[in-house]
């Protein structure tokens, strides 16, 4: 019995491109719509609720950076950013705005394919994991309710903020290094230039209050990694 094929919305207005990323990943089992604007995406995904969204920055009738702040409070599947090369500008505001993961242009399909596999496997798997709320001083990680609480406080973070936070948090006091975390988040080696981790670890410093210029509760430790302090 074989399994349905996974949905994707490709939001791309550069149609060459866009038959040619479609093309390849029909051709490797997956259901795939595009649409060229961005203003037509937001409906087409908070209606049609994809199971991936492969979102261009640049498009016509509404940018993606609008369009996935747009969509996030209405659509809990996968977004993954197609960024200008080397553009940290966009890497930066993909991930505050909620998408889970970016791409630098030109497209390589092979690894938007591993990309694709890994954030599905990983949704697929979330009701799977370990169900325990994880209290670590005043903080309060829920993988079941998918909350986080400082205090009393609730803290708003993307799919990708709390993933990495309830790592750290499972891990209090342990150092874990890029490629652990790469690989425990991704499903996939690190290739030592992604810096969306490093990207990720900024915006949760910042939402849980933690100073940039010395932080105590997401500790770098140098020559490894990060580490979330149990002595808060």
């Amino acid at each position: 019995m074989t399994s349905d094929p996974h949905r994707i919305l490709l939001v791309e207005d550069d149609v060459d491109l866009a038959t040619m990323v479609s093309d390849f990943l029909s051709m490797n089992g997956f259901e795939v719509e595009i649409e060229g604007r961005g203003d037509a995406a937001v409906s087409r995904i908070k209606a049609g609720q994809p199971e991936a969204v492969v979102l261009d920055i640049n498009l016509p009738g509404l940018d993606g950076i609008s369009v996935c702040r747009e969509v996030r409070p209405a659509y809990d599947g996968v977004i993954l950013m197609l960024t200008a090369r080397g553009d940290e500008v966009d890497e930066v505001v993909s991930l505050e705005v909620g998408a889970d993961d970016y791409m630098a242009k030109p497209v390589r399909p092979r690894a938007l394919l591993a990309r694709l596999h890994s954030h599905l496997r990983r949704t697929a798997t979330k009701e799977e994991e370990e169900t325990g709320s994880v209290t670590v001083g005043s903080l309060t990680v829920d993988p079941t309710r998918r909350t986080v609480e400082l205090g009393k406080e609730v803290v708003p973070l993307t799919t990708a903020e709390f993933d990495l936070l309830y790592l750290l948090a499972r891990y209090a006091g342990k150092a874990l290094n890029r490629s652990e975390i790469y690989q425990r988040i991704h499903g996939m080696n690190y290739d030592g230039l992604d810096r969306s981790i490093d990207l990720r670890i900024s915006r949760l410093r910042k939402k849980l209050g933690d100073d940039p210029a010395s932080p105590q509760r997401i500790k770098s430790v140098r020559g490894v990694g990060y580490m979330l302090s149990m002595e808060q």
